[in-house]
């Protein structure tokens, strides 16, 4: 499993990292290897707001559809268009070309409440037993 160290995580499988002022956003190389092959992400509108947690979006691939949840909340300030041409960079680079959303948070101290790298891989490896 790789992870991000510049990022944190939720217990349901999201990241965000920060980038500036912003937080740019996505689902793990756990969630996307546990799903399999992505054929299709429904992402929300640049300009939509949401609250940590709430549901932002699915991702759908050829075993199982999943919700996606705000890892902070806050605005969408964009989404990443080129997966809905090619969804399986999300399989590919889940942390890179793979990003989902980038928000602006209303409270960037919520970040401080996300899991960090070695938190999260404890997290999974309890989840599997």
């Amino acid at each position: 499993m790789k992870l991000d160290a510049n990022a944190r995580y939720t217990e349901e499988h999201e990241w965000a990292r920060p980038d500036d002022a912003e937080f740019v956003c996505g689902i793990t190389d756990h969630a996307q290897d546990s799903l399999g092959d992505i054929v299709y992400v429904e992402l929300p509108e640049v300009g939509d707001t949401f609250e940590q947690g709430e549901t932002f979006g699915v991702v759908e691939s050829v075993k199982a559809a999943s919700d996606l949840y705000m890892p902070l909340g806050g605005e969408i300030t964009a989404v990443n268009e080129v997966l809905e041409d090619t969804p399986e960079l999300v399989n590919q680079d889940p942390y890179g070309e793979g990003w989902m959303i980038r928000i602006s948070p209303s409270d960037p101290a919520e970040f401080d409440d996300l899991l960090d790298a070695d938190a999260y891989e404890t997290f999974v490896a309890e989840e599997e037993v």
